[in-house]
């Protein structure tokens, strides 16, 4: 219960960052050079949307045993690591990874791709507590 409110929290404080700074989001975004200028806000938007939907959803009921906002999170968690370890594979200058929009700037680097790499970790057990937890809600309802 516990991680999905720390991660939730995460999640919404990153998509409130980014949506707050939904003017510049885009031009952050073109710096992993992943897609082309038009479709940087449709990314920019799909970013944030999934970030404020799977944040609040984990951050407001914690308990709950739903697999989508765990999804939605590997899906964030991915997307994010991904930017960055192609950026940083092809030897792209990021100053700034984006992951809460103008606030709290990190160049991409080794501690970026460590936070990221965390994220995976975090999707990962969040992913397998959340399905242990249905399993044993499905069992005792079965036998209660």
């Amino acid at each position: 219960m516990w991680l999905r409110a720390v991660l939730g929290a995460i999640l919404t404080v990153m998509g409130a960052g980014q949506l707050v700074s939904w003017p510049v989001m885009p031009d952050i975004l073109a710096a992993y050079q992943v897609a082309p200028a038009a479709a940087l806000p449709w990314l920019a938007a799909v970013l944030i949307l999934a970030e404020l939907a799977g944040g609040l959803w984990l951050l407001t009921r914690p308990r709950s045993c739903a697999l989508t906002p765990v999804w939605i999170y590997v899906g964030v968690a991915v997307a994010w690591a991904g930017l960055a370890a192609q950026a940083f594979a092809r030897g792209l200058t990021v100053d700034n990874c984006g992951c809460f929009g103008r606030f709290l700037i990190q160049g991409l680097g080794w501690f970026v791709l460590l936070q990221d790499a965390l994220l995976l970790l975090y999707a990962g057990l969040l992913l397998r507590a959340t399905r242990k937890a249905r399993a044993r809600s499905a069992a005792a309802g079965a036998t209660g």
